[in-house]
């Protein structure tokens, strides 16, 4: 999550917000359309065997489109595998990740 928090950090330039969204996203200031997102990316990642068409349609329902959709589906798929594949193999962040201040 460092590694994510410091990239975020320079994309947004907004350190307060990216603070929230490491300590708790469902506590940070965000539209219903992000926090909604978020809850979807956080029930993908952590009880993917609990989706349903609802996760979806709740989605559209704020104005996301299928496109959206399958790019927040995917997007949080591959960071989860990603994540995975590398903490499986003991993998550790390079040099330039760890001198990040978070």
């Amino acid at each position: 999550m460092k590694h994510h928090g410091a990239g975020l950090r320079r994309l947004t330039r907004d350190a307060a917000l990216v603070e929230q969204l490491t300590k708790d996203y469902r506590q940070a200031e965000l539209s219903t359309a992000d926090r909604l997102m978020l809850d979807y990316a956080a029930k993908l990642t952590q009880e993917p065997w609990t989706m349903v068409e609802r996760d979806v349609i709740a989605l559209r329902e704020v104005g996301f489109s299928d496109e959206a959709i399958l790019d927040v589906n995917q997007v949080t798929s591959y960071y989860a595998f990603v994540n995975r594949l590398a903490d499986g193999l003991g993998v550790e962040l390079e040099e330039i990740w760890k001198s990040e201040k978070d």
